[in-house]
């Protein structure tokens, strides 16, 4: 049919080229008049036209089927586009120019073929030694597949496999052949090749590659096997000891070690991954069964090695074998027995000493308690214990020491502005007290302060040792820092802390100053007017204001508001000594008053003895007696425009001596001080006493004289007191003033 189609093709052409020439008109067409085309791939068919200037173009098949292409014309050339490729443009394809009345044409015969990749090797399964594998050789997509020639051999094989083919459909009429083998690898393959070569020998059609081939290198791998396990020292151990078991294996890929430990009606408990397993400090509960286990990808294999933990008779103290204990605190040496039930336990020290502790023995173990710790535990502790015949014995160095706490920093008082004080780091209770070593220092201090060592006794053998120093303190210091370091450097005993250290920030503390006590609107007030009390203070830190007042029964603390007392009505009572102490840390200032609180007369009586009626020649007594602060000035005077006689009195009490008529009349008493005055008045009469009269008149006289005035002053004085009882000159004369 291939013939059939170029011969057709030919004579076409042969007519069209002896056409076009005698009408000198030409055509082309490319790449050539026979093209090899890939199935899936792209391809473009060319037409030139030479001797017109804007030809016409069309395309077609031979046989007038569909294109399965797309034209493009520019000028004198067209092109055909087969994108992709496939079994419809397997065709003849014939290019048409037309200019004018002339025509030209010619044919390009498209031929298909499909050979893409190279052949691909696939394994039923990995390369296992003396594991049969199929191993198949495909090449894809081949057409046309019944030019296809193949061939699939192993290197070195001295008895060819035995081949199969095999045919699989693919896209449309693309087809996947190839051939498979079946061998059992054997370690002689091992890097040997598996080579597949195919071939498309279609000489007719020009397209490369025509011949293509794979190799594959064989990689055999072997299963684990062969495994052992050797143990050292044997597979009899005592307890505590170690033993060493490591397990080896063949195999390719090598093989992982996996190492495990059988257990009753559990899963195996997993162990190690190394192919070394070293057990140390082996016991009892460790004897059993352990198991290798080597696998790679492609299997496994196991071996299992039984071992026996034995008890020998031991002993352990714990904590040990050398422990430093604390003096003070408490210690407790635990031994342990190990190969005996029943063992007898006993302890001592190296040189025979009273071990000064208590052991408290139970089944296996002995415990030994110090508690507290002193000097008499310094000692090498031996713990022996019997079991039949056996004895054995262990022992453990306890060393002392004592560092219980960071040291203390006391003041012989408050940091008291430039008053010089004593401070003192004290470390308490050292032990071994000569290889304490301190330092003391004052933040900023260019000049180092004095320190001086001090070392006091404390329990036992222990000391208090430190370093004091005095300083006066400045506002400099104010939030400096103190620091005392103390170390115990032992560095043959292993404790925690060797180093303590304390710090304390410095507050200087001001005393008060400035303080003052002040009254307003005055310290000297009138009964009655309001009163402020003010203390104040410029200090630091700020000072606790307390304000007192005197009296005789003692200090009575006031309550100041912002050390302001106010006194809204002053009364006498409030008079006296008022004291205001500003008071801080640094120490107190006191500041004093005297409040004086003046009171106007009041409470005025006036008294007059023997009568206000008497016989001339006698004593009259007047007596006027009132409260007032200060005192009062206390006058009398006689109203009496020709004789008026003014009398003064400190105390209120006026005698008219010898009284004649003349000394009857009305007297004024005025009582005054600086802030007010009262008065009243009060009538005297004097009776003369006749020349010639008897003695019966004498008395009769005696006694009118004295009850009639008196019946009469009552009726006046009730009235004018108001039946009180009592007599005011105030009240009662107050009206007359």
């Amino acid at each position: 049919m291939c013939g059939q189609k170029l011969g057709t093709v030919l004579a076409t052409n042969l007519l069209w080229m002896v056409f076009a020439a005698s009408e000198d008109l030409k055509i082309e067409v490319g790449p050539s008049s026979r093209v090899a085309a890939h199935i899936g791939g792209s391809i473009k068919l060319t037409c030139t036209v030479t001797g017109c200037e804007a030809p016409t173009f069309s395309w077609r098949t031979q046989i007038d089927s569909p294109l399965g292409a797309k034209m493009h014309t520019q000028g004198t050339k067209s092109t055909l586009t087969m994108d992709p490729v496939g079994f419809e443009n397997e065709h003849s394809y014939l290019c048409m120019a037309a200019c004018g009345s002339k025509k030209v044409e010619r044919g390009i015969l498209v031929e298909l073929y499909s050979f893409p990749r190279d052949p691909e090797i696939e394994m039923s399964g990995p390369l296992i030694l003396g594991s049969p594998v199929t191993v198949t050789c495909k090449v894809p997509k081949v057409y046309p597949s019944e030019r296809l020639e193949m061939e699939f051999w192993k290197e070195g094989s001295h008895h060819p496999e035995k081949l199969h083919e095999i045919v699989e459909d693919a896209e449309g009429n693309l087809e996947t052949k190839g051939l498979k083998m079946v061998f059992t690898p054997t370690m002689e393959d091992m890097g040997k090749s598996l080579t597949c070569e195919a071939k498309l020998p279609m000489d007719e059609l020009e397209f490369e590659p025509k011949e293509r081939r794979t190799t594959q290198i064989l990689q055999v791998n072997i299963v684990p096997k062969n495994t052992i396990i050797s143990i050292t020292p044997s597979n009899t151990v005592q307890e505590g000891d170690s033993v060493t078991m490591t397990c080896s294996s063949e195999g390719l890929p090598p093989p992982q070690i996996f190492w495990s430990k059988k257990r009753d009606s559990e899963d195996p408990l997993p162990l190690s991954e190394n192919a070394t397993l070293t057990l140390v400090g082996m016991r009892k509960e460790d004897s059993g069964t352990y198991v290798c286990e080597a696998k790679n990808q492609f299997g496994k294999s196991r071996k299992e090695v039984e071992v026996t933990v034995v008890k020998p008779l031991t002993v352990e103290i714990s904590p040990g074998p050398k422990i430093v204990a604390q003096i003070g605190d408490s210690l407790a040496l635990t031994c342990t027995t190990v190969g005996c039930e029943a063992p007898f336990i006993s302890w001592r020290t190296q040189i025979d000493s009273p071990i000064a502790g208590k052991a408290h023995n139970e089944g296996t173990k002995s415990t030994l308690i110090m508690n507290p710790v002193g000097l008499k535990n310094d000692h090498f502790y031996l713990c022996t214990a019997s079991c039949g015949d056996k004895k054995v014995e262990k022992g453990v160095q306890v060393e002392l020491y004592s560092f219980p706490r960071d040291p203390e920093i006391e003041m012989s008082g408050p940091l008291i502005l430039g008053s010089p004080v004593t401070v003192t780091c004290k470390v308490p209770k050292v032990y071994p007290s000569e290889r304490l070593e301190m330092e003391f220092w004052k933040e900023g201090s260019h000049h180092p302060v004095e320190l001086h060592e001090i070392v006091e006794k404390a329990e036992g053998n222990l000391e208090t040792k430190g370093l004091k120093m005095v300083f006066t303190p400045t506002m400099e210091d104010m939030g400096k820092s103190l620091t005392c370091e103390a170390k115990l450097p032992i560095d043959e005993m292993e404790f925690e802390p060797k180093e303590r250290r304390t710090t304390q920030i410095l507050q200087v503390k001001v005393p008060p100053k400035d303080t003052r006590l002040l009254a307003f609107p005055s310290d000297s007030v009138k009964e009655g007017d309001a009163v402020t009390i003010s203390c104040t203070s410029a200090d630091i830190p700020k000072s606790q204001i307390i304000l007192r007042k005197k009296t005789e029964m003692g200090d009575r603390e006031l309550e100041p508001t912002d050390g302001i007392y106010n006194i809204h009505a002053a009364q006498l009572e409030d008079a006296g000594l008022y004291e205001c102490e500003s008071k801080n840390e640094g120490g107190s200032e006191v500041r004093s008053l005297i409040l004086d609180v003046k009171v106007p007369p009041r409470n005025t009586t006036i008294s007059i003895h023997p009568s206000r009626t008497v016989l001339e020649g006698e004593n009259v007594t007047i007596t006027c007696t009132t409260f007032s602060h200060p005192p009062a000035v206390i006058v009398l005077k006689k109203v009496d425009v020709d004789n008026e006689v003014t009398m003064c009195s400190k105390n209120g009490t006026f005698t008219l001596y010898h009284v004649t008529p003349d000394d009857t009349g009305l007297y004024i008493i005025d009582v005054s001080n600086e802030v007010g005055n009262d008065s009243g008045q009060i009538e005297i009469s004097v009776m003369e006493i006749p020349k010639y009269f008897s003695p019966q008149l004498l008395a009769l006289y005696c006694l009118s004289s004295l009850v009639i005035p008196a019946v009469g002053m009552v009726i006046y004085f009730a009235r004018k007191a108001n039946h009180k009882g009592s007599y005011s000159l105030v009240d009662a004369l107050k009206s007359k003033v």
